[in-house]
Formats: C-alpha cells, sequence, structure tokens
C-alpha cells in the first residue's frame, strides 16, 4: 500500500468511536443532501423526496411560469439579478433579493416593482416551497428513522443535538414516530412560541433544565411550520410562532429562510439563536461534529463551524462529503487549514489538512467492508486501471445503515456483558 494514501476503515473506525461514547457531546448537521437521497415514487419514475437547492429552484421556475398574477414580477426580478451576482441564482439568492427589493421601494416603485407586488410574489414563492419541501416522510426505515433509533437507543451523559438548515419536517417525522422527545426552541401546542429564554438557560445545563434524554432539533434557515406576526401596528416588533404549514392569520410571513428580517430585528429572534447554539455547542469541552448532505456552501454556517474548531482544539467536525472532492471548491479541499476538521468523500478525504486519496487494497475481512468502504472492479487487466476504494458515508442512505450498524453492535455488547454477569 502507498504511504502516500488514507485508510478509509481507519477513519470508519475513527468516526464509529467518536460516536460511541456516552459522554462525549454529539451533534450532526444534515444538509439539503438527506432527503435528496430517500427515493420516492412519482408516476412511473422515482424521484427524490425532496429535491435540492437547484431542483427546488428549477420547480419554483416552472410554477411561477405559469402563474399569470406573478409572471411580469418574477421575470423582472430575474433580469434585475442577471445583471449582477450570482450568474446562476438559485431560490435563496432572489428571495433574498425581493426582501431586500421590499426595504428600498417602501410605498414607491421600481422598474414596476411596487413594495405589494414583491411581497406577493415573496408569499407565493414560499407557498410554491412549501408544497415541495413538506413531503412526507415514507412509511418505512429512511435513514431518518435510523438516526432516531440510534439517539433513542444509546443512554448518554449529554443530550444528542441536530441542527439543519432545511426547512422540512423530516426530522420532527421521524423523531415522532420513534417517540423520540426533542426541543425545538419552541413552547406550547396551538401556536408554539418561541422561547430564547428556554434556549440560552440550556446552554450551560443547569439542573432544572430538559432531561438529557430530550434531543434538540435547531432549525437554522426557518421552518415550513414557522410564522412571523408583527405585534403592533408600526410593524415593528415581530413574534414568531410555530403551528401547522397553513397560514394562521392573515398577514403572518412564513419564516423561510432568513434574509428578510433586518439585524436589529432578527438578533432576539430563532435564525441567530440557533445559530448561537451552534457556537455554543462548538466552544466547550469534548464535541463531535457530524455532517452529512451539507456541501459546505454555506459561508455563515461555515464561519460558525470554523471559528468553533479553531477556538476549541477538543472539538472535531467529521464531514461526510457525497461524491468525489472535485465537487467542491479548493478553499474547502485543498486550502483548509483546520486540523480537527475531517473530510471524507468517496474518492479520497482531508485528515489533518493532509489531502490524499483512500488506499488501493481492500480489506475483505473489516466489519466496515461493504458498509462505509467498497472498490468497484477494475476497469482494464493493466495495473493503471486499478481502482482505489471508495467511501460511502457522504450519501446519507449509507450513513443511516452505519448507525444502524453501530446501535445493534451496541445491543450485542450489552447481551453479552448481561450473560456474562448472569453466568458469574
Amino acid at each position: 500500500m502507498s504511504t502516500q494514501s488514507h485508510c478509509p476503515y481507519r477513519q470508519s473506525n475513527n468516526l464509529l468511536d467518536a460516536l460511541a461514547s456516552d459522554k462525549t457531546k454529539v451533534a450532526f448537521l444534515l444538509g439539503a443532501g438527506c432527503p435528496v437521497s430517500i427515493p420516492h415514487p412519482d408516476g412511473d419514475v422515482t424521484k427524490s423526496l425532496i429535491p435540492d437547492i437547484r431542483g427546488l429552484t428549477a420547480v419554483v421556475k416552472n410554477k411561477l411560469g405559469e402563474s399569470k398574477n406573478h409572471i411580469d414580477s418574477f421575470n423582472a426580478i430575474l433580469k434585475r439579478i442577471a445583471e449582477g451576482e450570482p450568474a446562476d441564482p438559485t431560490i435563496e439568492d432572489i428571495l433574498s433579493h425581493i426582501r431586500a427589493l421590499q426595504e428600498v421601494v417602501r410605498n414607491g416603485d421600481m422598474h414596476g416593482l411596487t413594495r405589494t407586488a414583491l411581497a406577493e410574489l415573496d408569499e407565493k414563492i414560499c407557498e410554491i416551497t412549501t408544497e415541495v419541501v413538506g413531503a412526507e416522510l415514507p412509511d418505512f426505515n429512511t435513514p431518518y428513522h435510523q438516526l432516531a433509533k440510534w439517539i433513542g437507543g444509546i443512554q448518554r451523559a449529554q443530550p444528542v443535538e441536530v441542527f439543519t438548515p432545511n426547512y422540512d419536517l423530516l426530522v420532527e417525522q421521524a423523531f415522532e414516530a420513534h417517540r423520540i422527545p426533542y426541543f425545538d426552541g419552541f413552547v406550547g401546542s396551538k401556536e408554539a412560541f418561541f422561547d430564547l429564554t428556554s434556549m440560552e438557560e440550556n446552554v450551560s445545563l443547569p439542573a432544572h433544565c430538559l432531561p438529557v434524554r430530550w434531543s434538540r432539533l435547531w432549525k437554522l434557515h426557518g421552518s415550513i411550520n414557522w410564522w412571523g406576526r408583527y405585534e403592533d401596528e408600526n410593524k415593528k416588533n415581530i413574534k414568531v410562532v410555530r403551528t401547522g404549514t397553513e397560514k394562521p392569520i392573515k398577514g403572518d410571513r412564513q419564516m423561510i429562510y432568513p434574509s428578510h428580517l433586518k439585524y436589529d430585528q432578527s438578533r432576539r429572534l430563532p435564525y441567530l439563536a440557533m445559530l448561537d447554539r451552534l457556537k455554543n455547542f462548538l466552544s466547550r469541552g469534548q464535541a463531535v461534529l457530524v455532517t452529512c448532505g451539507y456541501s459546505f456552501a454555506d459561508q455563515h454556517l461555515n464561519e460558525v463551524i470554523f471559528h468553533g474548531l479553531r477556538s476549541n482544539p477538543s472539538a472535531i467536525c467529521f464531514g461526510l462529503l457525497y461524491g468525489p472532492r472535485s465537487n467542491y471548491s479548493d478553499e474547502l479541499i485543498k486550502k483548509q487549514k483546520h486540523p480537527n476538521l475531517s473530510l471524507f468523500a468517496s474518492d479520497g478525504a482531508v485528515l489533518g489538512t493532509i489531502e490524499r486519496d483512500w488506499r488501493s487494497d481492500e480489506n475483505l475481512e473489516h466489519v466496515m467492508h461493504g458498509l462505509s468502504v467498497i472498490k468497484k472492479e477494475p476497469t482494464g487487466v493493466d495495473d493503471t486501471f486499478l481502482t482505489n476504494c471508495e467511501f460511502q458515508l457522504g450519501n446519507f442512505k449509507h450513513f443511516g445503515d452505519f448507525l444502524e450498524q453501530q446501535l445493534s453492535r451496541c445491543d450485542d455488547e450489552k447481551q453479552s456483558e448481561k450473560k456474562v454477569g448472569n453466568a458469574a
């Protein structure tokens, strides 16, 4: 084996060991790639349960193109964006532009765009987005179910925290399916209200906090069941409630993607409070953050993660990347300077800031072979066509299987200990 390679089997064991300790703080960051990994039948074809941001953008564009009430405003927005950056805007870029214009236009008009037209377009985009991402989790063993079972199956000294920039309700559905209690910053029933005090007090885990077996769920970019409501006629103070996905009161605004709120309005609202939870998680003690389905393309989240890793050498982040390293920026793969950030792509890894391919020889006897590590058949007879091992855990489906097997091993070990104890 070449010395200039990383061993995927060893790194699989390192991840297992990091997640096995019942005293270490553990958190997961689940990105948009997670629901993409779940197949969903659509007529004669099978699609992803929820598309990625590019797929969502395409759906929104198609539906707005069919809307007589919004097509002119939407085309005007696209024309404005085409004159600047980014070159290929996503729906989040488009929403940001619309919301920024609303603050500029006020009661006037800009190239035929009024504040009312912009607000209606904003609302329509959120409505379409809700239709797409409001999918029901299939009633079978999805990776979300496997994660929920893993969280509920291991008793820990610290609660497991789940962070996600996704707007969907898939984590909530999986938790509830497996009766995993969780706290998401909201309190109440009919119209649960956001309780910042509970979140802030929960950081240091005082004696009166929620039980450790309650997971924490932090929706970093909002959710399709969050609604912003002005508390006064001047529309200066906003309260946030969590209800169903139907608009609870006329005038309420769906809290999807935080770009539409000024800093002074949102600094005590969910978005920044959720980011603060991620900061606090990484800043103290031994902390393990595992990302899956996250491409490290969100600079705001990256800043929080990288700052936490710099400030706390005891924290470590395992970035499980989907596909090869070439899918990701040079800044992330070739120039990243965080020794406690381990990035695992299908064709290689960055460990301790050192980028290398995976080793070429496979270990068929290793427990992780076929689960986290595979090797494809060579494409030719000559040694130059030999393939390296491939790492699979960047696919949320395989990561779910990985967690399920670890939970099964833990159960087997408990049963063995129990038998030994009874024999003694």
